[in-house]
């Protein structure tokens, strides 16, 4: 919820917009407090009820995200959220922000976007975050990011049939035909590669596997007793890494503290591997536990036997599936021929751990159209590319 929100006569509200072949008018109202909340995050629930793919998110963890309170990302940002009602019936939402560590002021964000197969609704959510963020300045808009392009990020635009993995997104076909009426085209493509755990590796990626890492590098996994150094470790990769990528962001000292609160109940030592060069570390390779798999079914809430199911699903029955969701490494190591081997015997680290405690599919995602290195990787690995997300951008007319 955003702190100008209701001040904002972009986001001051209800605002009516006429919708064609409809009686009734799509109202657009800012969500202002924890009620409005709760109806927003709940909407993709009622509007996918009929999608057996679509996990419900849990209502406590999303509280959290879209909260100030709950996620250092609103220390750096400005953020509002609306909802799109038809008497008296939700039909959508969306929400802006304005991130300050984005490196090009002329981007503000548009996210969170759900709304029924009507493009009129989806319309009047998008004039609305369009009106917000030309009056903070933003001269283009890109999305979806939910709320960042270190969350969730992009819309589904292929792979509709299976269940989106841990902090992936899943959206019904129609919303992209929306978008593209609107005038948005597309700013990057993003793949999804799904791995077998059984898969043997090719040839040549065997080969190199088995001739082994120079003396001068050592494979490690996380150490749990120092999960704030090895989290702010990983995070210092990342940030050094991928810096001179598109839509790259920089990831916060308070993110760093708030990630490696989130993560621990998820983080399994032999799922988390670093590679260090004499003695330094300098790439790692991240794999989490597939959350998705164990709340489907869930509803979103954890009372009154939630906890108790996933807690079951989680640590007696196991979860299935996995999502390396990080990998990083040093930039200065990225042309060397060290830096071609690495990424490939931390990503075999991560397919064998997994496979030893019964997982059986591991998705690498997000990986950007153009990355070639890491598409390559997943191909080397085994990898079939089965799921594309689109973040989408237009110019805002002043």
């Amino acid at each position: 919820m955003s702190a100008t929100a209701e001040a904002d006569p972009a986001a001051h509200g209800p605002r009516q917009h006429a919708t064609a072949g409809t009686a009734s008018p799509v109202s657009i109202k800012p969500v202002s407090h924890r009620r409005d909340l709760d109806r927003f995050i709940r909407l993709p629930q009622t509007l996918l009820a009929a999608d057996p793919c679509f996990v419900a998110p849990l209502l406590t963890e999303r509280r959290a995200a879209l909260s100030a309170g709950g996620n250092p990302f609103f220390g750096h940002a400005e953020v509002a959220f609306w909802l799109a009602t038809r008497d008296g019936r939700d039909v959508g939402r969306i929400s802006a922000q304005r991130d300050r560590l984005v490196a090009d002021r002329e981007v503000g964000h548009f996210g969170l976007l759900a709304a029924e197969d009507d493009p009129n609704v989806t319309a009047s959510l998008l004039r609305t975050a369009e009106a917000w963020l030309r009056q903070r300045g933003a001269t283009r808009v890109q999305g979806p990011f939910s709320l960042s392009i270190n969350e969730e990020t992009g819309l589904l635009v292929d792979g509709f049939d299976t269940p989106p993995m841990l902090m992936m997104p899943h959206d019904p076909p129609y919303l992209d035909r929306h978008l593209g009426a609107l005038g948005y085209t597309k700013a990057r493509d993003l793949y999804a590669y799904v791995v077998p755990t059984t898969t043997v590796l090719p040839p040549t990626a065997a080969a190199m596997v088995a001739r082994g890492l120079p003396s001068r590098v050592r494979l490690r996994t996380l150490r749990r007793d120092d999960l704030q150094g090895d989290v702010e470790r990983l995070v210092a990769i990342y940030n050094d890494g991928w810096s001179d990528h598109w839509g790259f962001v920089p990831i916060t000292r308070e993110e760093v503290a708030h990630m490696a609160r989130a993560m621990k109940p998820l983080l399994r030592e032999r799922l988390v591997w670093f590679a260090e060069v004499d003695g330094e570390p300098a790439a790692f390779g991240l794999c989490l536990p597939n959350l998705n798999e164990a709340i489907a079914g869930l509803s979103g809430r954890l009372l009154p036997l939630g906890w108790a199911r996933l807690l079951w699903r989680l640590k007696v029955a196991g979860v299935k599936t996995s999502r390396v969701p990080l990998m990083g490494m040093l930039r200065r190591f990225s042309t060397s021929l060290l830096g071609q081997i690495l990424p490939l015997h931390l990503m075999e680290a991560l397919r064998r751990e997994a496979a030893a405690i019964g997982i059986e599919t591991v998705e690498m995602s997000w990986i950007l159209e153009d990355n070639l290195p890491m598409r390559h990787l997943a191909e080397a690995v085994g990898g079939r590319r089965y799921k594309t997300y689109r973040v989408y951008e237009k110019a805002l007319p002043q």
